[in-house]
């Protein structure tokens, strides 16, 4: 049988009259930039999340770009983050005029080490961005008490894990922004691209307002440097009908985690998604870890791919060592954990819609390959 790693067809399937309704609402209002959609689905948003505000814009990256202007990073500051990210991570820092500083991850969690934290500080240090990479929380305790020590800002990359929670507060609302996107694939996904900066900080809300609509206080009236980047309408109105929906499909990722979990776990060599106590992932994604040398990662994906089984890697390259951050001055070596992941993380199907059937037979699969090389 042929298993995708995301199968958004069948969860429009399930959904699509009320999808054409919200969108036929907007195409006959008229309204498709910003407006009533928005405010509405914004104010749903803050009251999911738990903060004061939430902002829409362009993409999850835009959400990152605007949070750090509107925290004031700017030319020759540094912000600490993860070289095990998706680049836009790392990209916003630089379309600042920051410098982006990495400290290696955590092998069991793949999120930023805060004791690599620690030691990445400098005077010039202004701001963190911890990822909570494939859904699972970063430790945010340790992390927070950093930044409050050193008077930093943190900004939280919620992109792969809306739905989240750390010890009982919703991923997003912990730091002094959260950043969402709504890519198709993620667990919230937008029929285009989409994202929103959630905080409970107005002056941090206000900046992130006037900085999407090109600096614009009232209109035609520029108080800041800006951009053009605002939440579609449509994509408005169709995210607050899959809202309604989310925390039901986070219990579905999070019952299909359970069993691929109970059926690899006994696989040698195969290292299940690692789950801090007192934390719920949202289970963007299913990532497993090879940590047998014989496993080789290429031969399991082509195996897979041979009986229908399709895989992904996130990520394949850690950011230090891509030739863009070259002019940073790191070297293969220069974060081991993060070296050592990425040669051994592969991520399987993973949405709410996975039958047990088709969970099963992935699982037989790496089995089999499993045994072929024991």
């Amino acid at each position: 049988m042929t298993i995708p790693t995301v199968d958004l067809k069948a969860q429009y399937e399930s959904i699509k009259e009320e999808i054409q309704a919200a969108i036929d609402g907007v195409l006959e209002s008229s309204q498709f930039i910003l407006g009533p959609e928005v405010k509405a689905f914004e104010e749903e948003m803050a009251g999911y999340c738990n903060t004061k505000h939430a902002v829409g814009v362009a993409s999850g990256t835009d959400a990152l770009h605007l949070a750090l202007r509107a925290c004031g990073i700017k030319q020759g500051d540094e912000v600490i983050t993860t070289p095990f990210t998706f680049v836009a991570t790392a990209e916003v820092i630089k379309h600042c005029g920051a410098t982006p500083v990495f400290a290696d991850i955590d092998k069991q969690t793949c999120n930023i080490d805060p004791a690599g934290i620690e030691a990445a500080l400098s005077p010039r240090t202004k701001a963190i961005i911890p990822v909570h990479l494939y859904g699972q929380p970063s430790d945010m305790d340790e992390i927070m008490a950093i930044a409050r020590k050193h008077n930093l800002k943190v900004i939280e990359d919620c992109a792969q894990a809306f739905g989240a929670e750390y010890k009982g507060k919703k991923i997003g609302s912990i730091g002094d922004v959260g950043c969402l996107s709504f890519f198709p694939s993620k667990n919230l996904g937008a029929y285009g691209d989409g994202g929103m900066i959630v905080t409970n900080n107005s002056d941090i809300a206000d900046k992130a307002r006037v900085l999407r609509v090109h600096g614009a206080e009232k209109s035609y009236h520029y108080v800041l440097n800006g951009f053009n980047s605002r939440l579609d309408a449509i994509q408005a109105a169709i995210l607050r009908v899959k809202l309604r929906y989310l925390d039901r499909w986070v219990e579905m990722r999070g019952e299909n985690a359970a069993l691929y979990t109970e059926l690899i776990g006994n696989i040698n060599g195969i290292e299940p998604p690692y789950i801090k106590d007192g934390n719920k992932s949202s289970h963007n994604y299913y990532t497993v870890c090879l940590n047998d040398a014989r496993i080789d990662k290429d031969k399991l994906r082509n195996h897979l791919n041979s009986k229908g089984i399709k895989t992904m890697v996130y990520y394949p390259l850690s950011l230090h060592l891509q030739e863009t951050y070259s002019n940073l001055g790191y070297r293969k070596g220069d974060f081991p954990v993060s070296e050592w992941v990425q040669d051994r993380v592969v991520s399987l199907p993973m949405y709410p819609e996975l039958s047990e059937e088709q969970i099963r037979e992935v699982a037989s699969e790496i089995d089999i390959f499993v045994k072929s090389v024991h």
